[in-house]
């Protein structure tokens, strides 16, 4: 019986791990027990357990989008916001380094990267894209193994009142392998429970053996099932807790070594605790959901929601039901959190699915997703004040993300008839247009998509050239990444154990802040006087020396260098030894782990323990740094002033050369909004203002109105910068100084005043995503070169523009000039130059080549006129006219032959130009009654292969080129094929 119970275990829970389906079970009531409570209320009851009686911290949930982790696409477990605690790079002056045992609800969304249900959504009854993970931890061994099952033990049966027997237990039995022992404590921990033994079953490291990713803290885990069967026949075991006992970390060479200190990690998906506490066998049955199929069904007059899968589901009713109520919650409090639809992590998200179950299964009218965002903030919001704050927005945006697909949608359809009229009846359909309809191409509708309307329409697809195109920008995608940054040194989890059992001290980087301004408006950088801690090797081990030329890390116990963070590149620059002040070690970087300083350095005569260093920034880098920060602030805030409180930031970075700054907009900047925001920026700078910046406690900065700040873990005490406004008058809620000014909490280096920016231009802007903006910039000289190249290209635009007005005398000379306009379309493209300037330029230039293309086609059609005239006057009417004529172009020459054919309709045309080095150009057309058996196309080819060219067209009209120095011969050839076919 236990190895027939385990054997269905086993394959019950691998299917759990992919969060499991729930389809076959027996409809027998779940629990004998009374009515539950809401999800609400099981969500709040786990939350009150832990902080009333087990003296927990509750957190609020981090953002599903990842914080500083490009590892995720999204937050998909409650331990992501925990990482810096479990990887010992946590800030020890931050509010998470207190962290000793803390427990929330936090959101989670699976869709794309390693763990994606995205599929399996709508085909059965638990698959969910967006879930809530409740979760409790201990930090640093503040309890383990007997403590958290005990919680966990208690909660369940006890607050939960769920029947004993219905539980069962898995444990770890091992991995000799890895030198791994059973869990036999956690096993002892269950008897002592009174679990009997017959449900306490062991499993080898797939099943129970957590880790976090290839390399990083894992351990052993113990699992909590609940029986669906309750007893009668089979088990059939649901997943409901996983209690993670990090003890190891797993090494770059695979092998596993105890951790420096001990954390528990557990999970628990609410939704399928909800079900089971109110006796459902679907997590779409819950109260987490059933206002929403309701809605649904309100909506759209659809059948009503029956729990269907599979053959059973006729019509996918269901199926669409629970894809529609999967969809919009995932997409609303991703919106809430700041991903908005098109950006990069939504790359393989299909939300096309969600609309088309909508809209063909449903039938749902137009706009009907965004009429369920206020169901879902009803749902989540009271645990989520994110969603209700944000509501309208998050309305606006699916519904303008459903218009956009239904859009393409319907353009995609109109592209394929179009292209279908060109196509003979076995044609396949080109690979080039439906890529050009694809995700990769201009429409973004997923290629299965495409095939399918194709299918619809008895058309088959180009794969292999669909294949060939997929290769094609592979390559190219190689080709335009970004270098790899070289993988500087790190303190890894030992490490960093290590320092902190030896009790070393963090860094002081206090002294970075240390500069003044002097008289005459340059800055005065102090040094720095330390001692060398800590040596490491290019690999991370402690040294007590260096010798000369070995790259290594350097841990000091005070340093004036900036090391990277906040979006701010570390500063660089060399110390000297004490008493060797001739002898300079580089420093290329210096990095935060954890609280300490790691600098880079090459050490060109040996380094010990114990000595004593002097440090020297780069001046010239760090002033750098320095105005871009405070530009990238004041930037910050002109945004706001120009666009409205709503604009928010979400990302930055800077170096002396450029900043960049991704901002929330809802729609795309115009040129009038970027002259405004520069324009505001440049009076903050010629006004002079002084920048404040002040520590102060976190809590001082919770509730200032218009205070900027990021979804970042923040230090206590936590710096303020504030423009023109001392801290203390900014951080007065009353002063309302933070909605009229830039005051930001930010780490970074600023200038003293802003008049050392000197200048700010946005040189470049472009859509990361709907709602998302990145804007670049420069300052400085750069900035005034950048308006003077820009007042250059503005001269030569205006110049262009006289000279189209006077007109062109011939073709040649229209096309030299719609050549000049081309590269000027280009220099403007690509100059760094004011980007509201370049938007104006462009749209003037690209108007300007349309003129210049319509004069030439006037030009062109006035000679093709005239030498057809000369033609027909030469050539009595016959069926045959094969001749030469002088053309600029293979265009003139086409006018030339069709022009001939419109007055000749019986006639067959085949013209020679010959042009320069000996090149020939080709052009014919043949009489609508030669065919089909005289073709233009071969005739074309019959003659531009005897030029040792090539010909390309139709069966009417074809065009071509060769060279050759016997035009008379070229002309026979024409002639005699001709004839031959006639």
């Amino acid at each position: 019986m236990a190895a027939s119970v385990a054997a269905a275990a086993r394959r019950l829970r691998r299917a759990i791990r992919r969060s499991p389906s729930w389809r076959g079970l027996s409809h027998r009531p779940l629990s004998s027990e009374p009515p539950a409570a809401k999800a609400s209320a099981v969500r709040a009851a786990f939350l009150n357990f832990f902080r009333d009686r087990h003296g927990h911290r509750l957190v609020p949930s981090a953002s599903v989008r990842p914080r500083g982790d490009p590892s995720l696409l999204f937050v998909n477990a409650g331990m992501n916001q925990f990482k810096p605690i479990f990887l010992g790079t946590v800030d020890p002056r931050s509010e998470m380094a207190g962290f000793r045992r803390v427990a929330n609800s936090q959101k989670c969304v699976r869709a794309g990267g390693h763990h994606n249900d995205l599929e399996d959504v709508g085909r059965d009854l638990s698959h969910h894209t967006f879930f809530e993970m409740l979760g409790n931890w201990a930090f640093g061994g503040e309890y383990f193994k007997e403590e958290a099952c005990n919680m966990a033990w208690e909660l369940l049966t006890q607050v939960y009142g769920i029947p004993e027997e219905r539980l069962w237990i898995s444990y770890f039995d091992g991995d000799p392998k890895a030198g791994l022992d059973p869990d036999l404590e956690t096993r002892d921990i269950w008897l002592s429970l009174g679990v009997p033994a017959s449900r306490v079953l062991s499993f080898g490291p797939q099943e129970n053996f957590w880790e976090m990713g290839d390399t990083g803290p894992c351990g052993p885990c113990t699992e909590i099932h609940y029986d669906l069967a309750g007893g009668v026949g089979a088990p059939q075991l649901v997943e409901l807790w996983n209690l993670v006992f990090m003890q190891h970390n797993r090494e770059a060479d695979g092998s596993l070594q105890p951790l420096p200190q001990r954390h528990v990690d557990t999970g628990m998906g609410l939704e399928r605790l909800v079900a089971v506490l109110q006796g459902k066998h679907s997590t779409y049955d819950t109260d987490l959901f059933s206002p929403l199929l309701n809605a649904i069904q309100q909506g759209c007059r659809a059948p009503p929601y029956l729990g269907r899968v599979g053959v059973a589901d006729e019509g996918r009713t269901d199926t669409a039901y629970r894809v529609v109520a999967d969809h919009i919650r995932t997409l609303s409090v991703c919106i809430s959190d700041g991903i908005f639809p098109g950006m990069s992590v939504w790359k393989g998200y299909r939300e096309d699915r969600a609309v088309r179950f909508s809209m063909e299964i449903l039938k749902a009218p137009p706009g009907f997703l965004g009429s369920l965002v206020p169901v879902v903030v009803e749902t989540l919001g009271d645990a989520y004040p994110e969603l209700q704050r944000n509501s309208a927005q998050i309305a606006n945006l699916v519904s303008e993300d459903e218009a956009a697909f239904l859009a393409s949608l319907e353009r995609g359809r109109r592209i394929i008839d179009r292209t279908l009229r060109t196509l003979g009846p076995s044609d396949m359909f080109p690979a080039e247009v439906a890529w050009s309809l694809s995700l990769c191409g201009d429409l973004g509708l997923p290629l299965d998509m495409v095939e399918l309307m194709l299918e619809e329409k008895g058309v088959q697809l180009d794969s292999a050239g669909l294949e060939r195109l997929a290769q094609e920008e592979a390559q190219h995608r190689a080709r335009q990444a970004e270098p790899v940054q070289k993988q500087g040194l790190w303190l890894d989890v030992h490490a960093l154990g290590e320092l902190q059992r030896q009790g070393v001290p963090p860094t002081d980087d206090s002294p970075k802040y240390n500069y003044s301004l002097r008289p005459s408006g340059s800055y005065e950088f102090g040094t720095c006087e330390a001692q060398v801690l800590q040596l490491y090797t290019e690999d991370g081990t402690a040294v007590a020396s260096v010798g000369k030329g070995q790259r290594c890390g350097l841990l000091l116990d005070r340093t004036n260098f900036y090391a990277e963070q906040g979006g701010q590149a570390s500063d660089r620059g060399y110390l000297v030894r004490a008493g060797q002040e001739d002898v300079l070690f580089p420093v290329a970087r210096a990095q935060v782990c954890g609280g300490f300083i790691l600098h880079e350095a090459v050490a060109p005569e040996c380094l010990r323990l114990g000595d004593q260093v002097q440090l020297h920034v780069d001046e010239a880098w760090r002033l750098g740094c320095m105005a871009k920060h405070t530009a990238t602030h004041l930037l910050n805030w002109a945004l706001r002033q120009t666009l409205g409180p709503g604009t928010e930031q979400q990302g930055s970075h800077l170096n002396p050369e450029q900043l960049r700054l991704d901002v929330t907009t809802q729609t795309p900047l115009t040129p009038e909004q970027l002259r405004a925001v520069e324009n505001t920026v440049q009076e903050a700078v010629g006004q002079d203002e002084a920048v404040y910046m002040e520590e102060v406690p976190l809590a001082l900065t919770a509730q200032v109105p218009g205070l900027r700040s990021l979804d970042e873990v923040y230090p206590d005490p936590v710096r303020v910068v504030s423009v023109g406004v001392p801290v203390a008058h900014a951080l007065d809620p009353a002063s309302q100084a933070a909605l009229q000014t830039s005051v930001e909490l930010c780490c970074g280096t600023h200038l003293l005043r802003t008049g050392a920016v000197g200048d700010l231009v946005i040189i470049g802007d472009r859509q990361l995503s709907k709602g998302t903006t990145r804007l670049l910039a420069i300052t400085g000289e750069q900035a005034q070169q950048a308006r003077e190249l820009g007042q250059s290209l503005a001269q030569e635009v205006k110049a262009a523009t006289e000279r189209l007005s006077q007109g062109s005398r011939d073709v040649a000379e229209a096309l030299r000039l719609s050549k000049d306009i081309g590269r000027l379309i280009e220099a403007v493209e690509t100059a760094v130059m004011p980007q509201w300037q370049r938007r104006e330029l462009l749209a003037t230039v690209k108007m300007l080549q349309r003129r210049a293309n319509t004069a030439i086609r006037k030009l062109q059609m006035g000679q093709a006129a005239k030498k057809t005239q000369e033609l027909l006057e030469r050539h009595s009417k016959g069926p045959l006219i094969v001749d030469t004529v002088s053309a600029e172009s293979l265009s003139v020459l086409v006018k030339v032959v069709r022009q001939l054919c419109e007055q000749a309709p019986s006639t067959s045309v085949l013209l020679l130009s010959p042009q320069p080095m000996g090149k020939v150009l080709c052009a014919c057309q043949v009489a609508q009654g030669a065919m089909p058996t005289f073709t233009a196309e071969a005739w074309a080819l019959a003659v531009c292969s005897h030029m040792g060219g090539k010909a390309w067209g139709s069966r009417v009209v074809a065009q071509g080129t060769g060279s050759t120095t016997d035009l008379e011969a070229a002309l026979s050839i024409a002639q005699t094929y001709a004839l031959s076919q006639l």
